[in-house]
């Protein structure tokens, strides 16, 4: 990415990872970085522009006239969510995709940087998973609609580079968390969720609080700001077409149950955790590798899991009237 005069359009920018963008952003701004002299950073929401419809995408291209997009705008929602909405989450995030990359193609985009997700990879597969790997068989069958909606992104990025030499990209995150998130029930994450229920069952005086499922399987976590810099840096550094995965360390993989503490300990919550092992655990674990991220960028020191958890209970408890839930 050249420091000449640019737009970055960022599509999703009021969600999770778009405001952590424009945390790092404003940061650079105050700190007069030879990037952010030379930058104009939109980041549009829901209320800019409905993505799924061709026309409203086309007026926004038009509108900003983007030198590069960062490419965060999906529908999103957590397991339960997912298995109930698959071909909802299919269809809308085929149509979200197919008209950003086709407006950014029609309005000469040097650089499209899209975020996909850990959950697109093969159900049945081998540990850990890295970015050759995605397209080697059937995501889990509870977001099957998500992944493979997110899996022809990679598709078309291809498609563009061989017909059009486009030097679009994508990028491969583990389960993201942190300030801005969305914290509303069915639609959330685990960290999310986790963190507005103990909230209310702060609130409630609550005995007990309920983790759905075992609390057994195993995931990466990484904190919004610390993805934000990662897919700047991508923006800006990393020119090739093949995804590259956006996850902590392997060692930092963690259990739902171990999340389920961290946060009890953020809060200061004296219940008993308790699961409720009727409800569906979804996938084992995901086990990602970083090998290839940690061959490009070598010094990346990533947030501490228990401050990143700190940090994001405190927003929760400060900007909760705010906050979506």
């Amino acid at each position: 990415m050249s420091v000449d005069k640019s737009v970055i359009l960022v599509t999703g920018g009021s969600g999770l990872v778009g405001q952590a963008i424009k945390t790092l952003v404003e940061k650079e701004l105050q700190e007069g970085t030879k990037f952010s002299r030379n930058e104009t950073w939109v980041f549009c929401g829901s209320k800019d522009g409905d993505l799924r419809e061709k026309a409203q995408t086309e007026a926004l291209f038009e509108k900003y006239q983007p030198t590069y997009v960062i490419h965060l705008a999906a529908m999103v929602g957590g397991l339960f969510h997912n298995m109930a909405n698959n071909l909802s989450f299919f269809r809308e995030n085929m149509a979200i995709n197919e008209n950003v990359l086709y407006a950014s193609h029609k309005h000469g985009v040097k650089k499209v940087v899209s975020c996909l997700s850990t959950c697109i990879f093969p159900d049945k597969t081998t540990y850990p998973i890295n970015e050759t790997m995605v397209h080697n068989g059937p995501p889990h069958p509870s977001n099957y609609g998500y992944s493979y909606a997110k899996r022809m992104i990679d598709i078309l990025n291809r498609g563009y580079h061989e017909q059009h030499g486009c030097r679009w990209t994508s990028v491969i995150p583990c389960n993201v968390f942190g300030p801005h998130d969305n914290f509303r029930p069915q639609a959330s994450h685990v960290v999310p969720a986790l963190v507005r229920r103990m909230a209310d069952a702060i609130d409630n005086g609550d005995a007990t609080f309920t983790v759905f499922g075992s609390g057994k399987p195993l995931r990466q976590f990484i904190y919004s700001l610390d993805l934000a810099k990662l897919i700047v840096w991508v923006l800006r550094s990393y020119d090739s077409v093949e995804p590259i995965i956006l996850s902590t360390d392997e060692e930092d993989e963690v259990t739902i149950s171990a999340v389920a503490e961290t946060i009890k300990k953020a809060y200061g919550y004296t219940g008993e955790i308790v699961y409720d092992t009727s409800k569906a655990d979804g996938q084992y674990k995901k086990t990602a590798s970083n090998k290839k991220l940690r061959s490009l960028y070598k010094d990346f020191q990533f947030t501490p899991f228990e401050t990143a958890i700190q940090e994001s209970v405190d927003w929760f408890k400060k900007n909760r009237e705010q906050a979506r839930i």
